[in-house]
């Protein structure tokens, strides 16, 4: 009996490291460069100050798969200015095999647009496919 089981715990041991793996390339993608860029902002800037703490946090345990059949995990980062935490000041995802995108105005584009970068959307990027025998 308890070999039936060592299957289903290698198996949530891989899930796991994909959702650290994915929250690590999130922090070096977004997280850490956003800071960047807000630190080298003017001290005489109208922007919003940054917040003191941000986390990241994947959404889904598991990955989901875009139309072309590409798996991501979609993800949230919590901004902390005062004493509480602001939810889902950033919203995206990252895929599996690198690209992360954040959502801006109703499409997801490169994270690149953080921190100025002028870069087109990318259509269908972080939409998960549906099953066509699911809506049966």
């Amino acid at each position: 009996m308890l070999l039936s089981l060592l299957p289903s715990l290698a198996s949530a041991d891989e899930v796991n490291a994909e959702v650290k793996a994915a929250e690590a390339r999130i922090t070096e993608v977004v997280v850490k460069p956003l800071a960047a860029f807000e630190e080298n902002r003017s001290k005489f800037s109208r922007a919003r100050l940054p917040p003191k703490e941000r986390r990241v946090r994947v959404t889904r345990a598991t990955p989901s798969l875009d139309a072309a059949g590409h798996a991501f995990f979609p993800f949230a980062i919590d901004a902390k200015w005062g004493a509480g935490w602001q939810a889902d000041t950033v919203v995206g995802c990252a895929y599996v095999d690198g690209g992360v995108f954040v959502k801006r105005g109703d499409a997801h584009r490169p994270a690149e647009v953080l921190v100025g970068k002028n870069v087109k959307p990318v259509p269908g990027a972080c939409e998960a496919a549906t099953d066509p025998l699911a809506a049966r």
